[in-house]
């Protein structure tokens, strides 16, 4: 099992410059207060981005590697999906930078992310 299945998250659409996906919140995933951790905003973010880069670069031969990311929570989720879209910025030879905006079912943004990925030989 994948750290994503432990999370519950679902990628819907995947190409080497935009990703989506989609966690449903559940209670095991929530801070004491009740709402979502930062902790999976930022799983989310880097997975997207590492599978939106190894759609490129796996075929090639080579890994797709999360780096480095900042992540901001804007706004707290505490129930219903969170949905996730990953936007390629940078398409370098070692590292690609992707955007993250997570959103709630009430389409607010609640967080953001800029995710680097390192590109290296398997």
């Amino acid at each position: 099992m994948s750290f994503d299945a432990l999370y519950g998250l679902e990628v819907t659409e995947c190409s080497d410059s935009l990703v989506r996906g989609s966690v449903p919140v559940r209670a095991d995933l929530t801070q004491p207060a009740g709402s979502v951790h930062g902790g999976v905003y930022s799983a989310v973010a880097e997975s997207l981005a590492a599978r939106g880069t190894a759609e490129e670069v796996g075929p090639e031969g080579k890994l797709a590697i999360g780096f480095s990311q900042q992540t901001t929570t804007l706004h707290p989720v505490t129930a219903g999906t969170i949905h996730a879209t990953a936007v390629r910025r940078h398409r370098g030879r070692t590292t690609w930078v992707w955007e993250v905006e997570i959103s709630d079912d009430e389409q607010r943004r609640c967080a953001v992310a800029r995710v680097t990925i390192a590109v290296r030989d398997s």
